[in-house]
């Protein structure tokens, strides 16, 4: 028998809640029957939404939290104070084990502050990482950190290396993944203190594949399957890439709508350029995953809709079938051994 994936939702965060966020866990518990969803949030509010779908009622559970933690207020307060909000009630749940995996749109901030608080690291990791998924010419690679600590140190890029590494090989099936330190050059000897320390740390590691440096410029190419690098230049990136990623394709839109003549030739291409940009959507690859914590915590984007829930759902279920919790403990503890 198939185990069930639960995972709590936190139905009032983000920019489209409750609405995208209930359909988009009907949409997932549709196509993926060994998970149960628990919808976080204002009951009434849920209920309400859930009447406009049939959906397996086995499957999804609405459980009551009466407040909300807005994206302007102080994470660390809002935590404290508001403990009956829809991310406190959520993350209580994985800290319990009622859940194995939180999902949110909400407040980053408090998504970051209640992963380390409420649900805890897993022993021996310094720092958890958010990763995100992006787009390559090859396909994809896992960009980490990209907003959880903009003030790292060497130890913490070594670990981010390999839980990276770990998520690219069993959630991704990418075997052997190659690692990659951002940098400004190619050259060992380029780069910002933390860089230059960090890089023989890296190549002395016998459990990753490093390949080195990794531009700014080679990122989109794929050079590297884990780009490794502290949050203020992870998420610099990142923004970076969906901002130029969202105007290259306006901008192709309407190149194709501007004669009469284009209009012709974009019939004739819709079909190869829709699966082509489609590669550049963000809400294709679900959500970034705080990594290293006791229990899945993913945050999604606060714009996110339907389609990127519905997939960060079912991300969820990857995580916990292949057991990435499990082998991150395993791989730090082991490291931890041979340090003593």
């Amino acid at each position: 028998m198939t185990e069930i994936t639960n995972i709590a939702l936190d139905a009032m965060g983000g920019d489209n809640a409750p609405a995208e966020m209930v359909k988009g866990a009907v949409d997932a518990a549709e196509k993926e029957p060994a998970m149960k969803v628990f919808l976080i949030g204002q009951e009434e509010v849920i209920r309400r939404e859930l009447t406009k779908y049939q959906f397996n009622q086995a499957q999804i559970e609405v459980v009551h939290a009466s407040e909300v933690i807005e994206t302007a207020e102080p994470p660390v307060n809002a935590i404290r104070r508001k403990k009956d909000s829809s991310i406190v009630v959520g993350m209580k749940m994985v800290k319990a084990g009622k859940a194995d995996a939180f999902v949110s749109a909400g407040s980053s901030g408090a998504i970051l502050v209640g992963g380390q608080t409420l649900v805890g690291r897993i022993k021996g990791v310094e720092r958890p990482p958010l990763a995100s998924l992006i787009p390559t010419e090859k396909g994809v690679s896992l960009l980490l950190d990209c907003g959880a600590n903009v003030d790292a140190r060497a130890s913490h890029l070594v670990q981010f290396a390999r839980m990276g590494s770990i998520y690219m090989e069993h959630v991704l099936g990418v075997q052997n993944p190659k690692v990659g330190i951002v940098n400004i050059g190619a050259e060992e000897e380029k780069g910002n203190a933390l860089v230059k320390e960090t890089f023989p740390l890296l190549k002395e590691l016998k459990d990753i594949h490093f390949t080195g440096s990794v531009e700014a410029r080679e990122i989109p190419h794929g050079q590297a399957d884990v780009v490794v690098c502290e949050a203020f230049s992870g998420n610099i990136i990142l923004k970076l890439y969906e901002g130029v990623g969202a105007v290259l394709i306006s901008k192709v839109k309407e190149g194709l709508m501007s004669t009469l003549r284009s209009k012709i030739g974009a019939l004739l291409i819709k079909p190869a350029l829709k699966q082509t940009l489609k590669a550049f959507d963000a809400s294709e690859y679900g959500g970034a995953p705080l990594l290293g914590l006791n229990g899945l915590v993913v945050k999604t984007h606060g714009s996110a809709k339907a389609k990127e829930v519905s997939n960060t759902l079912i991300q969820c279920v990857t995580f916990k079938r292949q057991k990435i919790n499990e082998k991150i403990r395993e791989c730090i503890q082991t490291d931890a051994v041979s340090a003593e």
